[in-house]
């Protein structure tokens, strides 16, 4: 189904017209094969960049489109209605972007984001290691400064667009403790970078998720962003942004998930009637058509307040909470509707279950949300 959108303008309106038509032509054809196949969609970036849709919400000075937060999402839940592994690289990419754009001296935002805005160059980050997820202190990766820049040495985990972008928001350790981490625009074919073999997840197929090891690689001095032992401060005011990011992919995807769950119940008939005729049923889709709104209600506002300039990381943290957590109730109850068919591969409900699953990990845990928002409420 078409999503009505309340968008404060005309061009907004254009925004949204383009990426359904994009989505449409370019993710919804190509979504089954690639997911089914797990192999990358070769160019499909580059089409999405050329179509300005991976800097929408930077300004156009440097490339971008110059669209409050509040478009941007909803830019990004079109594409997570067609294909959830897309949506989520591109608010990666986002999210990478946001390092330079936030922390990055004007010669640095010059140089790099014009080319990351356009999707000539795709970015990933790197900020979880195998024994440092949710707890981002404890990360060992070090970046020891030489004469001309850093050696950085050690292993990062959970890359989106691992091995495969062009470059990546680094934090590695500079010093000790809490303000010992630093934050770097590695290059992503670096000498001395490899790459494990990707992943093998129970959903977002397409796109691969790796380790990384950095072996003594070398990152010139001008790719420091900030100021070092500036890198947590870095990467937690980042995730705020980033939470919405998934927030917007977990409501798209628990959209995609209700409409096939409304269109087979229109068809399939028991005892006489439509299943979506009978009460049991209806009320099943009734609670997920309402968690899927509510979704959408929870990172707009919380994009709202960003767009307004007004505290907003415990609403990021509350609609990341409850996007996913519907998200991955809806595709649950979508394969119920189906029933034995829901649990084939001859339907999407399955495999939108599976990618539900990691949203309430990634990007902090919904546990850390409730960690985050209560220690909000405490202050």
């Amino acid at each position: 189904m078409t999503v009505e959108r309340l968008l404060p303008d005309q061009d907004a309106r254009d925004l949204i017209e383009l990426t359904r038509d994009i989505a449409d032509k370019e993710l919804a054809r190509r979504v089954d094969e690639h997911e089914r196949s797990e192999t990358y969609p070769e160019g499909l970036f580059a089409t999405l960049g050329a179509a300005g849709l991976l800097g929408l919400p930077y300004p156009e000075e440097y490339g971008g489109g110059g669209q409050p937060y509040e478009v941007y999402l909803q830019v990004i839940e079109e594409l997570a209605m067609r294909w959830a592994a897309v949506a989520v690289a591109t608010s990666v990419h986002t999210l990478a972007c946001y390092t330079v754009f936030t922390h990055g001296t004007p010669e640095q935002r010059d140089r790099w984001l014009p080319r990351m805005l356009a999707g000539e160059l795709i970015g990933g980050y790197s900020l979880s290691e195998p024994q440092a997820g949710s707890d981002a202190g404890a990360l060992t990766c070090r970046a020891e400064r030489v004469a001309d820049g850093y050696r950085v040495t050690g292993n990062k985990a959970w890359i989106t667009h691992g091995g495969i972008a062009d470059f990546y928001a680094l934090f590695a350790r500079t010093g000790s403790g809490s303000r010992g981490v630093s934050c770097f625009l590695a290059p992503g074919s670096a000498d001395g970078l490899t790459f494990g073999r990707p992943e093998e997840k129970m959903g977002l197929h397409a796109v691969p998720t790796t380790s990384a090891h950095w072996d003594g690689v070398l990152v010139d001095a001008d790719r420091l962003i900030g100021e070092e032992g500036q890198g947590l401060q870095i990467a937690f005011s980042a995730l705020d942004s980033g939470r919405l990011g998934i927030a917007a992919c977990a409501t798209g995807l628990a959209q995609a998930a209700l409409d096939e769950a409304v269109a087979y119940a229109k068809e399939r008939q028991t005892f006489g009637k439509r299943i979506i005729d009978h009460q049991g049923l209806g009320f099943l889709l009734a609670d997920m058509a309402a968690a899927v709104d509510t979704a959408r209600a929870m990172y707009l506002d919380a994009a709202r307040r960003r767009d307004a300039g007004l505290p907003y990381g415990r609403h990021a943290s509350i609609a990341k909470l409850v996007a996913t957590d519907a998200a991955m109730k809806v595709t649950t109850d979508a394969v119920q509707v189906f029933g034995g068919y829901g649990y084939t591969r001859e339907y999407r409900v399955e495999r939108y279950m599976r990618e539900a699953k990691i949203m309430q990990i990634f990007e902090g845990t919904n546990q850390i949300q409730r960690l985050v928002i209560s220690r909000d409420l405490a202050k």
